[in-house]
């Protein structure tokens, strides 16, 4: 898990700026230019809302910039804001600003646009209220960036989530599929097998062994059954797991059942597919009933269609 760098506490990123603004403003201290020192004095304690309220913030500590030197507060407010909008043209105007406000000399503005010394300081002060601007964008470029691989980060994360979990469905699936459809059929054959050699020997050892190994193939088939279920509904969805049988089927299973089956039908055609399969598993869970509790029974499956309804009997004999 990739470490999470620590924040600095509020109180440290509002206070420190303005502990620094406050510095320079005592560098630059003038008694006797108290409206100048007042303007300072304001745009170093504005810088306290500066994260909240960035361009109100900047357009305080003008004043400071216009009437004195200690022009940091507006530096620092500048930097915020350009870390922080995404105006590109707002930022120019406020360093177009900046830059004026510093090479201008209030009350009596000095700025000789004939002299070539004045372009010199536009362009040194240009520079530096680019300086901040450029500065911001590099954070709040970083910060998106970061944002950014991060989504991608997660994102892989998901995706590689998801395919492991597709992989693991395939391979239930598989797994259900081959039980299902190989290893349930033979231990039914094993049990019917086992249940015909039990009825039809005269032997008292044979019959118990035959008996006992179709208890065992029948207490077998029911964990296996389970075991599908389990994989099945861990695996995926179930129309991805099994076949989807219909009443086209229903002879076939009726004919690999290992029971002697008499299969009579009445219905129409075009039945609802939900309905041919409750038909198939109703009439595939009595056989196997059948098969299972009445060994060397035989059995008789109708199904006929009564108005809106269709009706499945199975019926079967004494076991032998």
């Amino acid at each position: 898990m990739p470490r999470v760098p620590r924040r600095l506490p509020p109180v440290l990123l509002d206070g420190v700026p303005a502990g620094v603004a406050l510095l320079d403003v005592w560098a630059h201290w003038d008694p006797e230019a108290w409206v100048r020192m007042a303007c300072a004095l304001a745009a170093a304690f504005a810088l306290i809302v500066r994260r909240r309220l960035p361009l109100l913030t900047f357009l305080l500590t003008l004043p400071a910039v216009l009437l004195s030197d200690a022009v940091i507060a507006s530096l620092i407010a500048l930097y915020t804001l350009a870390s922080i909008t995404r105006h590109r043209m707002l930022l120019v105007v406020c360093a177009l600003l900046f830059t004026l406000g510093d090479v201008s000399s209030w009350p009596s503005p000095g700025l000789d646009l004939t002299r070539g010394s004045t372009f010199i300081t536009l362009g040194y002060t240009g520079a530096t209220a680019a300086a901040p601007v450029f500065l911001g964008q590099l954070v709040q470029t970083r910060r998106d960036l970061s944002l950014r691989l991060a989504e991608i980060s997660e994102a892989r994360d998901h995706e590689q989530l998801l395919t492991a979990q597709a992989v693991l469905a395939r391979e239930r699936a598989q797994l259900a599929r081959e039980m299902h459809d190989v290893v349930s059929h033979q231990v039914s054959l094993i049990a019917v097998r086992a249940g015909a050699l039990q009825v039809g020997t005269h032997d008292a050892e044979a019959k118990e062994a035959a008996g006992t190994i179709r208890r065992l193939s029948v207490q077998t088939l029911d964990e296996l059954r389970h075991m599908v279920s389990v994989l099945r509904a861990s695996g995926g969805r179930p129309a991805e797991l099994t076949p989807q049988p219909s009443l086209a089927d229903l002879e076939q299973m009726v004919g690999s059942s290992g029971i002697d089956v008499r299969l009579t039908t009445d219905v129409p055609e075009g039945l609802p597919p939900t309905v041919q399969r409750a038909v198939y598993r109703t009439v595939q869970e009595a056989l196997t009933n059948t098969r299972k509790h009445a060994p060397g029974a035989t059995a008789t499956v109708r199904i006929h269609h009564e108005g809106d309804a269709v009706r499945v009997i199975v019926t079967n004999t004494a076991p032998t």
